[in-house]
């Protein structure tokens, strides 16, 4: 299943001190799970008992009516192909421990005992529970099996790649460097979490950034299980939010305080987990600490069949695009405020005095100029010291004409206007092209034309070409070598035309420029992206629409982030692009650009080889000096090959 796996939190109703009704109760959330389509389900902490026992943790009918409980769910469970974490006492040692039992088809596969025992405010958990460091027994006979016990276990599928799991307890995550750090270094992907934690005033937001940064910090998935309302409310009241979490992002929650048991479950991507341990090659450096856990125990177990109906976790179909709108505002601001503060930067360095622009009425113009305003303003100068060039051609048409015209005098700047006609009937007539041959060569000479126009009046102006080719088109390679291709310094080097386009909306919304200005951005939104090198229509309309040619830019935007960022498979990219855009491409028209996209990715990279300086402004980046480094002559016969079987 491309490397997903489903996995569960599960909170059943509860009564305490009754393991019989809490038996039945977790058999019914098991069943639940499995019209899931569930695989690895996780129960609070002590979910058999019940976490508010207290002093009845001393009772030997409660030990007892705990073991053969959990006996009887390992024998209910024996026909159902899911592993199940649930939270039992245990006693060994002459101590007692507060343990999770890891069960798979009838087998109890380890027990793992909280390693960290909280004794402070509300909990008291040192007067009946002895830390797994307490422990002397490796192997214990419970429930009716022969069983290891330690928190030093890890168990792994045997036949699902990268699914390995790590378990801890409730305080075991609160901790400056909790137990699922080690397990994660010695390849737990799946860290799960049966706790019991309390309600209070914002603890919920805590818990929330807890695990996001824990699940980050270790590139895995993390099943945080809490407590649900059955506990005791004598001095406590427990909620039952519980978490899914995979590398940061919380892909779901349970509604807390629900009287009702609950079941969420997402799937979790394994193959993305993995590969991201590769790439982040400090991973493995904690494992050189003098007190890092040398060794694990590593339990084996079998899932049968991890196939589900359809994927139960949102795909975004804009992936460079902040999914929540209420941190859009933020994230535009901070990006912006890289590209400002870098070209800042650049023209304090070079001593330049003059920022040269090529304004189009295009959107990647509108932002870079955008952009270098911002810069003037950041520098305490004044606009003039920006050089718009509006650069009139063969496919110039009206609309972009005088919006590149009006949007520069909005924003108070030198303007300049040159025709490019002339110099390129010449340059034709001087290598003998017919101007009637609409080619490579005919778009082409505009494209370095321009780039030359503004090159020499930089060097009259003692001034620095901005450069505004986007991500997207070094992506694809939709730029003239030494052309457009060129500048002194790329402001939008590092962002895609998904968030080119976010990113002149939040301008023109934001109510800093004239209501002209932010008119003109809206208009600029509308205007189809064209490089305007092929004559109008009969209309004087754009003839030459660039996402007629190499595929609608919100699909190479999503196939840039799966291929780059995580280095799928073709055939997953595109399972996960008809999730994204479903009722919107069919499977053919995602195939096509796809192969496009894997084309020209690779035939273009001499493009990427030599780019111009510019600031990273996001996860993935295509400078040779940055994120990207790929030889301009590498073959593409593998990804090609399977992305014709599609």
């Amino acid at each position: 299943m491309y490397g997903f796996i489903r996995i569960g939190a599960a909170v059943p109703r509860l009564k305490v001190a009754d393991c019989i009704y809490n038996k039945e109760q977790i058999l019914d959330a098991i069943r639940e799970a499995q019209k899931q389509q569930v695989k690895v389900l996780t129960f609070p902490e002590l979910s058999l008992t019940g976490y508010t026992c207290a002093d009845l943790f001393f009772q030997q009918p409660l030990l007892h009516g705990a073991q053969e409980a959990l006996k009887d769910i390992a024998a209910a469970t024996a026909d159902v192909d899911m592993v199940i974490a649930v939270g039992v006492p245990v006693a060994l040692d002459n101590q007692l421990f507060n343990c999770a039992a890891l069960l798979c088809r009838g087998r109890i596969l380890g027990l793992v005992p909280k390693t960290f025992i909280p004794n402070y405010s509300e909990f008291y958990e040192e007067r009946w529970f002895s830390s797994s460091r307490d422990l002397i027994s490796e192997e214990i006979t419970f429930a009716g099996q022969r069983v290891p016990i330690g928190a030093d276990l890890l168990f792994s599928a045997e036949n699902v790649p990268g699914l390995k799991i790590g378990l801890e307890i409730c305080e075991d995550l609160w901790v400056p460097i909790p137990p699922s750090s080690y397990a994660a270094l010695y390849g737990a992907t799946v860290l799960l979490n049966l706790s019991a934690s309390n309600e209070l005033a914002s603890k919920p937001l805590y818990r929330r950034q807890l695990v996001s940064q824990q699940a980050s910090r270790c590139l895995a998935a993390y099943v945080y299980t809490s407590a649900g309302i059955g506990e005791s409310t004598q001095d406590a009241v427990f909620s039952g939010h519980s978490l899914i979490c995979e590398n940061g992002v919380i892909l779901g929650e349970t509604e807390s305080f629900s009287r009702e048991g609950q079941v969420v479950s997402r799937d979790v991507d394994l193959e993305l987990l993995t590969n991201e341990r590769r790439r982040h090659t400090t991973f493995m450096e904690q494992l050189s600490q003098p007190d890092a856990q040398r060794f694990y125990r590593e339990i084996s177990f079998r899932l049968e069949d991890t196939s589900f109906d359809r994927l139960a976790r949102a795909v975004s179909d804009a992936p460079f695009v902040p999914a929540d709108t209420s941190s859009l505002d933020s994230r535009c601001q901070n990006i912006f405020q890289i590209q400002v503060t870098g070209l800042a930067r650049r023209m304090e360095h070079t001593h330049a005095n003059t920022l040269v622009i090529g304004i189009s009425g295009g959107l990647d113009s509108t932002l870079a100029l955008l952009v270098s305003v911002k810069a003037c303003d950041y520098l305490g100068i004044p606009r003039d010291h920006v050089l718009g060039v509006t650069m009139p051609g063969f496919g110039t048409t009206d609309r972009t004409y005088h919006n590149a015209l009006d949007l520069m005098a909005s924003l108070g700047i030198q303007t300049r206007e040159i025709s490019i006609r002339d110099a390129a009937l010449q340059h034709f007539s001087d290598i003998g092209h017919d101007p009637s041959v609409h080619d490579v060569t005919y778009e082409n000479t505009q494209a370095r034309e321009r780039t030359q126009i503004l090159m020499d009046l930089a060097n009259q102006a003692n001034g620095l070409v901005v450069g505004t080719g986007d991500l997207s088109e070094l992506a694809l390679g939709w730029a003239t070598y030494n052309g457009d291709h060129m500048s002194m310094y790329g402001v939008n080097a590092g962002v895609p035309k998904t968030l080119v386009r976010v990113l002149v909306h939040w301008v023109a919304q934001s109510g800093t420029l004239s209501e002209k200005a932010s008119d003109i951005l809206f208009d600029v939104l509308d205007t189809p992206i064209s490089p305007e090198l092929l004559p109008p229509d009969q209309e004087g309309k754009i003839n030459q629409k660039t996402e007629d040619l190499v595929g609608p830019y919100e699909l190479h935007d999503f196939f840039l982030f799966q291929i780059l960022r995580f280095g799928f498979h073709p055939d997953k990219v595109l399972y996960l692009a008809e999730q994204a855009f479903q009722q919107r491409y069919d499977r053919d028209t995602l195939v096509k650009w796809l192969k496009n996209f894997y084309r020209r990715f690779f035939i273009q990279q001499f493009k990427r080889s030599c780019l111009p300086d510019g600031p990273k402004v996001g996860a993935l980046c295509l400078s040779p000096r940055s994120d990207w480094r790929m030889p301009s002559d590498a073959s593409s016969r593998l990804w090609m090959e399977e992305a014709e079987k599609l």
